[in-house]
C-alpha cells in the first residue's frame, strides 16, 4: 500500500507541475486508483492565473480520459467557456505520459459537502538535508489535498528539551484543507514516514520531519491522540515566529481567525510581543535565514553587496567591457576580492529602451561565461545570480550551478518563470517593474498615486501568485526596482520611504515584510540628474550615498557596480548600527 502511496502521489506532482504549464489546470481534485487496489490520493491544483472550476466532471466507467463538461474559465477576470474533452489531452499527452498505465483518472469539482478549514502546521528538521525535507513535505502537503496559502520564514534553532542534537530548521505554513483533524494528523504523520522518520524514539530527539497541527480554524480539539492548539507552543520561541509572519494586516484583526484562539489572551500578535518579538530574532538560537546554495544566509547579520557583472553590449554604465570570458572572469575574481557576496551574471540588458534577445541568444552569452565562473576555484566562496526574466535561461544557469534568480519583471514577462522558480527550488528576486524594458518609461508606467503604497501592492499580488504555484515566501527577496518604471523623484521617493514599502508587504505576508529586501541604485540615470555626472562610472559616490540610505531604511542587500566603495560604506553603516543594536531590520522603521 504504501508504494501505491507513494506512485500515486509522485504521479500526482507531475500532473500538478505539468497541467499548470499547459494551461489546463488547476482542476480542483484530481485522483486515481493504483492497480486493483482501492487506495486514492486527492491533489489540489491552485493556479492564481487561471482559476477553472469544474461544475460537472464526468468519467466513463471504462475510460481513462474523462470528457469534463461545463468548465468555467476565469483568466484575469475575463469569463471565457471551455469544454475539455479527451483529444484536449492525448494532443498534450499529459495523461499518457504523467499517469501510470494501470490508473483510473478521477476528476471532482470545487463543490465538497465539506467546508475548508484554514490549519496551521509547524514544520522541524534537524536530520539529513533540512531544506529538501521542507520541500519534499510541502510537496507531500499538496499532494495529499492539503492547499498551502501561506508560508513562514524559516529559522534556525538551538534544540529545545533535549539538548545534545543538532540544530533544528523551523517554519509554518498555513492550508486550507477538506481534511477533519484526525485525519489531517494521519495524513501528516504518513508524510513523516514517508521521510524517514521512525516513532517511538526519544521524545524531542533528532528527526528528519516534524508536522504538528498547531491550529484548526478556531476549534479546540482534545482527545487521546490529538490536542488542537498544540499544548506547548505558547513557549517555543521557534514556533511562535512562524506563526507571527503567517498573520497579515487583513486577518490579525478577525476574532473567529486562528491568530485569535480563546487559548491565547490577546492573540498570536501579542504573545510573541510578550516573548519579545522581533528582538528575539538574530541571536545564536533563532536565526531567520534563506538557503542560498547549500548554505543558510542570515542577512540580518550585515549588509550584503551584489557585484554587477553585465556580459551585454549595451548596458548602459559597462556595456561591452565583460563580453569575453577572460574578461568577465578577471572582473568576477576582482568583485569577490572587494568583498562581493554575490555576483549578478547579466545578458540581456534592461536599461530603458533595450529590446529583448531570443532564449538562445541570451544564452550563447551567459553559458560560456557561467561555466568559467562555476569552474574557477577564486569564487567557491560567492553565490552567483542569473539576471533574467527569461525561464528557460532561469532553468538552463541553475542547472549549471546559479545559486540564484533575479528577475528584474518579477514574473510578469515569462508566464513559466514562476512555475520554473518553484520546480528548481532557488531563491528569487521579486523586482517591481511595469511593462518592459522598451515601455516602462512611459507616462502611463510611471503614474502613480503613492509610488510606495503602490509597489508595494503590486509587489504583494505577485507574491501571492508566486505562494500558489509552490515558492515560498520564505525564498523571495523583494526589490522595489528603483529606475525601472519610476521618475526621478519617484526613486527618491522610494529611496525615503522604503519602511512605507515593508509596511505595506505586511499587508499581504509578514514573511516577506520581514524578509531581504535588495535595492540596486547604482550608477542610475536619476543619480545623474542629481549630481550632472553624464557617466555611469561618474556616479559612484552617488550611489554610495542612496546605498546608504537605503540600508538605513532597511535594504539588506545593495547590488552595485563599484564593490569596493560600497562594501566599504556598508562596513561603517552595520558597525554604527547593527554591531550595537539587536534591531536587525529596517532600522528607521
Amino acid at each position: 500500500m504504501m508504494m501505491r502511496r507513494r506512485e500515486a502521489m509522485a504521479a500526482l506532482l507531475r500532473v500538478q507541475r505539468r497541467s499548470r504549464l499547459l494551461g489546463y489546470g488547476p482542476f480542483h481534485s484530481l485522483a486515481w486508483d493504483i492497480g486493483t487496489g482501492d487506495h486514492q490520493v486527492d491533489v489540489e491544483l491552485a493556479d492564481p492565473y487561471e482559476k477553472v472550476i469544474a461544475t460537472d466532471a464526468l468519467c466513463g466507467n471504462n475510460s481513462s480520459l474523462p470528457a469534463l463538461q461545463g468548465l468555467t474559465r476565469s483568466v484575469r477576470g475575463e469569463n471565457v467557456s471551455k469544454i475539455m474533452q479527451p483529444s484536449d489531452f492525448r494532443k498534450t499527452s499529459l495523461l499518457e505520459a504523467l499517469v501510470p498505465r494501470n490508473a483510473h483518472v478521477h476528476y471532482s469539482s470545487w463543490t465538497s459537502s465539506t467546508p475548508r478549514e484554514e490549519v496551521v502546521i509547524a514544520m522541524g528538521s534537524n536530520v539529513g538535508d533540512r531544506i529538501a525535507n521542507f520541500n519534499r513535505a510541502l510537496e507531500l502537503m499538496r499532494a495529499s489535498g492539503i492547499q498551502v496559502i501561506r508560508h513562514a520564514s524559516l529559522y534556525e534553532s538551538a534544540p529545545a528539551y533535549v539538548t545534545d542534537q543538532p540544530f533544528f530548521l523551523n517554519s509554518a505554513v498555513s492550508a486550507l484543507t477538506n481534511l477533519d483533524p484526525h485525519s489531517l494528523l494521519k495524513t501528516l504523520k504518513d508524510i513523516e514516514s514517508e521521510l524517514g522518520r521512525t516513532f517511538g524514539g526519544i521524545r524531542y530527539g533528532p528527526r528528519p520531519l516534524d508536522l504538528d497541527i498547531i491550529f484548526y480554524g478556531d476549534r479546540t480539539v482534545a482527545t487521546e491522540n490529538l490536542e488542537i492548539p498544540h499544548a506547548r507552543f505558547l513557549e517555543r520561541p521557534f514556533v511562535l515566529a512562524p506563526l507571527a509572519d503567517l498573520l497579515n494586516d487583513s486577518n490579525s484583526g478577525s476574532t473567529s481567525h486562528w491568530s485569535n484562539h480563546k487559548c491565547c489572551d490577546g492573540g498570536v500578535a501579542l504573545a510573541w510581543e510578550k516573548m519579545g518579538g522581533e528582538a528575539c530574532i538574530g541571536k545564536e538560537d533563532l536565526r531567520r535565514v534563506i538557503p542560498v546554495g547549500s548554505e543558510l544566509l542570515d542577512w540580518s547579520s550585515k549588509t550584503h553587496v551584489m557585484g554587477i557583472l553585465n556580459v551585454t553590449p549595451d548596458s548602459f554604465s559597462d556595456g561591452g567591457r565583460f563580453l569575453t570570458v577572460e574578461n568577465a572572469v578577471a572582473h568576477a575574481r576582482s568583485m569577490a576580492d572587494e568583498g562581493a557576496d554575490f555576483i549578478d551574471i547579466g545578458a540581456q540588458s534592461t536599461r530603458p529602451g533595450a529590446t529583448r534577445l531570443s532564449t538562445e541568444e541570451e544564452l550563447s552569452r551567459l553559458v560560456p561565461v557561467l561555466k568559467a565562473l562555476i569552474a574557477d576555484p577564486a569564487l567557491k566562496g560567492v553565490k552567483l545570480s542569473v539576471d533574467t526574466f527569461d525561464a528557460r535561461v532561469g532553468r538552463e544557469a541553475v542547472n549549471m550551478g546559479v545559486h540564484v534568480i533575479n528577475d528584474v519583471s518579477g514574473g510578469y514577462l515569462d508566464p513559466e518563470m514562476l512555475s520554473t522558480v518553484a520546480d528548481l527550488g532557488v531563491p528569487y528576486i521579486m523586482m517591481h517593474m511595469r511593462g518592459d524594458p522598451t515601455t516602462m518609461q512611459s507616462k502611463e508606467n510611471t503614474t502613480y498615486n503613492n509610488v510606495c503604497e503602490e509597489v508595494g501592492k503590486e509587489l504583494n499580488a505577485q507574491i501571492k501568485n508566486a505562494e500558489a504555484l509552490g515558492i515560498p515566501a520564505w525564498r523571495i527577496i523583494t526589490d522595489p526596482g528603483i529606475g525601472f518604471a519610476k521618475t526621478k523623484q519617484q526613486n527618491l521617493d522610494l529611496l525615503r520611504d522604503l519602511p512605507i514599502v515593508r509596511r505595506v508587504l505586511s499587508e499581504s505576508s509578514f514573511t516577506v515584510s520581514r524578509g531581504p529586501m535588495l535595492v540596486g541604485p547604482s550608477r542610475k540615470g536619476f543619480l545623474g540628474k542629481i549630481t550632472g555626472r553624464q557617466k555611469g562610472g561618474e556616479r559612484d559616490a552617488a550611489t554610495v550615498a542612496a546605498a546608504v540610505v537605503s540600508v538605513l531604511g532597511g535594504a539588506n542587500i545593495i547590488r552595485a557596480h563599484n564593490v569596493q566603495a560600497v562594501r566599504d560604506a556598508m562596513k561603517v553603516v552595520d558597525a554604527i548600527y547593527k554591531e550595537t543594536s539587536s534591531r536587525a531590520s529596517p532600522i528607521l522603521a
